[in-house]
């Protein structure tokens, strides 16, 4: 009888997890068991030597016995641990899985410090990458090209008129997908069995891969294959009759042929170290995807450039990495004495170069499609996590964006407070007002996340979201340089300027500025702010500008309308600062900054 299917993502998760872990438990019980009978294998041989060799009582031939059992014994006992190693692996799987359902996720997963997020106008300011981010949240990917296909979605949004359609197809396939926790385990442990980490070199493999073939005649592979057996059969005779000169003669030419070519091998083989790593990670996993069946239209087309070429991807990249051994060997020091006589390198070399020709095209698409693929994956599990995170509903016309109970997903989901947010029709920024530690810039932060999700084809946090395609522009955590030489005033107009330059781009902006100006003075910070404000507005774009100077809710008048006035307040009770980050109509009237200066004990 079947065991009852779980309700919950909690629960499914939790029984997984328990029957990982009891597979676990098994394999190692069978481990030990194991590990015993080698040992008694070794004694009776040892037993069968002594009666066989000190008391002559019995056939050498015994020994034959043990060291047969033992062979199998070990084949056996090495399957075990490899299987005891995937139950572990995959018990680990659903425990991190608990721990993002949990809320208890940070510092488990995968952090990608990545250097172009620095020059994003949102990653830093939304927290996209770095430990407790987006990026960790979402990613499992196990090879570089899923985590740089994911950092892409969340970076770059598509920008062409077919964007919705394109993100629409993301929806079908994570979709799909949000329920294949056999295949999302199977790609979790597919690999070596050391510590898993993310491998495969995308850049160095096409490099190597596409690189034009360096060893053009053809005629050398088999005159070096010819000359390697004339050298075997002249060791041979040397061997027999004592006459050396046929070998050396041979060795003369191979070594001579192998002189010549010792520039186009040093280029067949530069960089392969790391070119070439990681291949029995991606073999396993083009395997399983060449065996999962899809329906989605977009599924089906990455499932396509995985099987259309004249090997599947998986048998193709397993021969490769037998060549990879195969160069490898060539540092073993018996094999550096046998290289000449053999042409050993030569053959390896041409080898590769065959492996090119036939396969050395087709290497982008597979890397391409196990990235996408493998992308996906990550929103699928994030979904299937979140149950009730909606994907947003894309719209046309002016630049919308309407959210319903908006939450941030990076805040645990028992301390969220979630708000309505709408910045449409007439409306095409919100002014938010508030004292400090009210909750403005995490709130600009919830709206900047979700549209950065909703762009990329993922749920979000909301009950509901309604928007047109967007780029987010945020000038929120911005910092002076001391290596640039700019204060922080002049870093956060430089921002500015690029949002204004990215407002004149489509999609449209959505720009969150937060405390606008801070670093000048009231009188210049007003007419800048009208300014900037103004110009995002006339390109086109939508936004927030947050602040605590009630000075700059004056902005309206210049906005003709625009721009609609919001606040979050705050209470004291009892000596302690209240805030319920309940976002609500109209202008701030009060500010908490003499109070909060009095709480914390300075006489003013």
């Amino acid at each position: 009888m079947p065991p009852p299917t779980a309700s919950t993502p909690t629960e499914e998760y939790r029984q997984r997890q328990q029957a990982r872990e009891a597979t676990v438990a098994h394999f190692e019980k069978t481990h030990r068991s194991l590990g015993n009978l080698r040992l008694l294998l070794v004694i009776a041989a040892l037993f069968i030597a002594w009666w066989s060799l000190y008391r002559h009582e019995l056939s050498a031939w015994w020994l034959l016995l043990p060291f047969i059992a033992f062979v199998a014994v070990a084949a056996y006992h090495a399957k075990v641990l490899h299987r005891r190693s995937l139950a572990e692996r995959a018990a680990d799987v659903y425990r991190k899985g608990l721990a993002r359902i949990e809320d208890c996720w940070i510092g488990n997963g995968q952090q990608a410090k990545r250097a172009d997020a620095t020059v994003s106008l949102y990653a830093t300011d939304l927290d996209l990458f770095g430990t407790g981010s987006l990026f960790e949240l979402l990613s499992q990917a196990r090879t570089c090209m899923g985590e740089d296909t994911l950092a892409h979605w969340l970076l770059c949004p598509e920008s062409d008129r077919e964007t919705i359609d394109k993100i629409k197809e993301r929806h079908a396939a994570v979709a799909e997908l949000r329920s294949r926790l056999d295949l999302r385990e199977d790609m979790a442990i597919s690999g070596e069995e050391e510590k898993l980490k993310t491998g495969v070199h995308p850049k160095a493999l096409l490099e190597w891969a596409e690189q034009p073939a360096q060893l053009k005649r053809q005629s050398l592979r088999w005159t070096a294959l010819l000359l390697a057996i004339l050298s075997v059969a002249g060791a041979i005779v040397w061997g027999e009759t004592g006459i050396k000169a046929p070998f050396l003669l041979v060795l003369v030419v191979e070594a001579f042929i192998a002189f010549s070519l010792k520039d186009q091998l040093n280029q067949v083989f530069a960089g392969t170290d790391r070119a070439l790593a990681d291949l029995h990670l991606l073999s396993s996993l083009l395997s399983r995807l060449e065996r999962e069946p899809f329906h989605s239209s977009g599924l089906q087309l990455l499932k396509q450039q995985l099987t259309s070429h004249s090997v599947p991807g998986s048998k193709a990249i397993a021969h490769l990495e037998t060549i990879v051994q195969l160069i490898e060997s060539r540092d073993n020091i018996f094999m550096r004495l046998l290289d000449v006589p053999l042409m050993y390198s030569v053959q390896v070399a041409f080898a590769a170069e065959a492996w090119r020709r036939a396969h050395g095209k087709a290497v982008r698409f597979w890397l391409n499609a196990v990235g996408d693929m493998e992308a996906l994956l990550s929103l699928a599990a994030y979904s299937y996590e979140h149950p009730a995170d909606p994907f947003p509903e894309f719209v046309e016309g002016a630049p919308t964006f309407h959210a319903e109970e908006l939450g941030h997903p990076l805040i645990p989901i028992a301390k969220c407070v979630r708000n309505t947010v709408s910045i449409r029709g007439e409306t095409r920024a919100l002014l938010i007002s508030g004292s400090n530690m009210s909750g403005k810039s995490t709130l600009m932060r919830s709206v900047g996340i979700n549209t950065v999700l909703a762009m990329a084809g993922a749920p979000v946090r909301a009950q509901r979201l309604q928007l047109t395609p967007l780029r987010v522009g945020a000038s929120i955590l911005v910092n002076d340089s001391l290596q640039e030489g700019s204060s922080r005033f002049y870093a956060e107009i430089t921002r500015l300027r690029r949002i204004c330059d990215q407002a004149e781009q489509h999609p449209p902006v959505l720009f969150l500025l937060d405390e606008l100006l801070q670093g000048t003075n009231s009188k210049d910070r007003l007419t800048g702010a009208e300014a900037v404000v103004r110009e995002l507005i006339d390109s086109g774009a939508i936004g927030i500008v947050s602040t605590h100077d009630l000075a700059l809710t004056d902005m309206q008048h210049s906005g003709k309308g625009r721009l609609q006035n919001m606040h979050l307040q705050d209470e004291i009770e009892d000596g302690k600062m209240k805030f319920d980050f309940k976002l609500r109509p109209g202008v701030v009237t009060k500010s908490n900054g003499v109070e909060l200066m009095r709480l914390i004990g300075l006489k003013v």
